[in-house]
């Protein structure tokens, strides 16, 4: 039987970088194919050459055993094939309905017409939306509803998915898992991109493993498991982080907040009444979905922020009225979830930028200038301790791939944060063995006594890593747990602003 699509000996160069190479592989009628892979493994450029916004520079794709020309993501779209990025492509001011049908209709619209349509479309799959809602004023999930109706209305045939459940909470991946089986029912193809083992073995039919810029793995999911996965991925096992003991921390509070509120800058407050406590050697998680206050947490415990209200102490001692020099001085460290905007200075160097919070600390200097010695000395076994791939100490960061960039902010403020570490999303768009290196120093610092504070969209890096943990919603905890107090439903519950009944875990 002849392939839906197959690509047949890809080939992707970016300057003299190899992307792809030599990639062939088939896409069935009916099936949910998942590609995996870590960052640069080259799983994202062969989609974009699918869909059109790349062009290869070798190789062949076929549609039904013809030879498909594909230049350009509207040719693809007119073969019925629609790729979904990370980064939605909406236009926010306008209409559910008018984003749907941008580019698809001409001439006079009958928007009531063209309303009916679309919330007939939406119901026939299950999804609850205002054709006439302003796409700027929605949930992030439902904006991705809003591109999947926009990819039906084209007529799609073939869905190409990129990490579609990094924005969503647990009951919105699972309605998006329940979609997708739905639309392959009907003959329909999707391919899935994503890190998540599990979210794999859940849904695909078969799996595409890439290693390099080349296939290392094509297997059916009936006969696979994660470890092998993940041993063709990154040719080694990785640690589960859920099945690490841990002992309960007993230390002293190291962290303390007591009714901290954050000024408004919309029409709900960044915080409100925000109270917590960390101990030494604990990890607090903090869930939720990006957007509820994580980042604003985050800021006004490094002093970027001032808080309205309420009060901030380290080891006992108000530090709310203090700078972030103070705060730095004090012994927190800070992991931004904006690596680019926010930790690093990309056309610094990575010596440079491990001096960047700590200028002022005289064991920088040497006769009122920089000791570039010492500095080279510590950004060397920086590089040699977090397996930094770089040529050396006056290596520029932005010639360094988005892992080792990471892995130089974590050493920097693992260094600072002699007494709090604070990690925001410190695995975001890292590859698997990237995120294993991460999850192994937070559990090595913790171990050394340190307050961890952890935010993180990822429930399982949540769960596998905190003692202790709290929902944030539009600001607001959502009650303390234990790491075993609540279900994954329960937690998505709270993710999304419902209460626990009584009789359920609640805090």
């Amino acid at each position: 039987m002849t392939a839906f699509i197959e690509l047949k000996n890809i080939t992707k160069y970016f300057s003299h970088v190899v992307a792809n190479q030599d990639v062939s592989f088939s896409i069935e009628r009916g099936e949910v194919l998942a590609l995996l892979g870590e960052n640069g493994a080259g799983k994202s450029t062969v989609m974009k050459i699918l869909y059109g916004l790349y062009r290869a520079d070798a190789g062949e794709i076929f549609q039904n055993g013809k030879a498909a020309a594909i230049h350009s993501p509207r040719d693809a779209m007119n073969l019925g094939i629609t790729m979904i990025q990370q980064h939605f492509s909406l236009v926010q001011a306008h209409s559910v309905t008018e984003n749907i049908i941008l580019g698809n209709v001409h001439g006079a619209i009958d928007r009531e017409a063209a309303d009916r349509e679309v919330a007939a479309l939406a119901a026939e799959h299950g999804f609850d939306i205002d054709p006439r809602a302003r796409v700027g004023d929605l949930a992030v999930g439902v904006q991705q509803k809003v591109e999947i109706l926009k990819a039906i209305y084209q007529k799609t045939r073939l869905l190409i998915m990129d990490e579609p459940t990094a924005v969503l909470t647990p009951q919105e991946s699972d309605q998006l898992m329940k979609f997708v089986k739905n639309f392959t029912s009907q003959g329909n193809s999707v391919v899935f991109i994503t890190h998540k083992l599990q979210e794999v073995m859940a849904v695909a039919d078969r799996i595409i493993v890439m290693r390099n810029g080349m296939v290392s793995g094509n297997l059916r999911k009936a006969d696979t498991d994660a470890r092998e996965l993940s041993r063709l991925m990154i040719g080694r096992e990785l640690t589960n982080a859920a099945q690490v003991k841990t002992e309960r921390a007993g230390g002293e509070v190291r962290l303390a907040l007591d009714r901290v509120s954050v000024s408004d800058h919309g029409a709900v407050p960044s915080l409100a009444d925000v109270s917590f406590e960390i101990h030494a050697g604990e990890v607090f998680g903090i869930a939720g979905v990006s957007g509820n206050g994580q980042q604003e947490l985050c800021e006004v415990i490094c002093g970027a922020l001032t808080p309205v209200s309420g009060s901030i102490r380290l080891d006992g001692r108000a530090i709310e009225t203090l700078n972030i020099h103070e705060r730095v001085k004090r012994g927190i460290g800070y992991v931004p979830s904006n690596r680019h905007r926010d930790g690093l200075v990309m056309n610094m160097t990575m010596a440079e930028n491990m001096l960047l919070k700590t200028s002022f600390d005289p064991r920088w200097l040497k006769n009122g200038f920089i000791d570039r010695k010492r500095l080279d000395a510590v950004s060397e076994k920086a590089i040699a301790d977090y397996r930094i791939k770089a040529s050396g100490p006056a290596a520029i960061l932005r010639t360094l791939s988005g892992g080792n960039q990471q892995k130089v902010i974590v050493a920097r403020e693992v260094d600072i944060g002699e007494k709090l570490i604070i990690f925001d999303q410190p695995t975001r768009g890292l590859d698997l063995g990237a995120i294993d290196n991460v999850h192994k120093i937070i559990r090595a610092e913790r171990a050394k006594g340190k307050a961890i504070l952890l935010v993180s969209t990822e429930l399982t890096e949540i769960l596998g890593l905190s003692d202790r943990y709290t929902v944030l919603y539009k600001g607001r905890l959502q009650g303390i747990y234990d790491r075993s107090a609540l279900t994954v439903e329960e937690i998505g519950l709270l993710m999304a602003g419902y209460q626990l009944k009584e009789g359920g875990a609640h805090g």
